[in-house]
């Protein structure tokens, strides 16, 4: 199975902060599924290192009050393409992302605290057809299998 996953997962210094979440369960998928990794964020063209962003009233904004929204559509849109090119039907995401979170994210004030939404590029791939799951959640692939 072909499987879209966030880079920083992988171990790609892709992160806002110019690191990654590198998660070893999320790599050891590989050893049965074909990864392929994706960075919405970059793919918009935003640099590593970067000002860390949040979703506020449907758009996203830098914590420097720069708004995002449209860098960040076009980031999204770039993962949809390389998902169905792939012809991946499934996703390992960032949760929390404003790009790749999935069921909660960061609420916008830049705070820590949580609400129930997505991230921007996980919610086009939803919109797609496409299942998300986070990495705290990969367990569950068993049942895509």
């Amino acid at each position: 199975m072909k499987i879209l996953v966030s880079a920083c997962l992988l171990g790609e210094d892709c992160k806002y902060n110019g690191g990654n979440n590198k998660n070893e369960e999320v790599i050891k998928l590989g050893e049965k599924h074909t990864l392929i990794p994706i960075c919405p964020e970059c793919f918009a063209g935003l640099p590593v290192p970067r000002v860390p962003s949040e979703i506020k009233d449907g758009r996203v904004y830098s914590k420097e009050g720069k708004d995002l929204t449209e860098e960040f559509f076009d980031g999204a849109e770039k993962s949809l393409y390389i998902a169905e090119e792939t012809g991946c039907q499934l996703a390992v995401l960032k949760e929390r992302s404003p790009s790749c979170g999935f069921g909660k994210i960061y609420d916008g004030s830049f705070s820590g605290r949580l609400i129930n939404s997505n991230g921007i590029a996980a919610q086009l791939l939803y919109d797609h057809g496409i299942t998300i799951i986070g990495e705290s959640k990969i367990d569950k692939i068993k049942e895509y299998e």
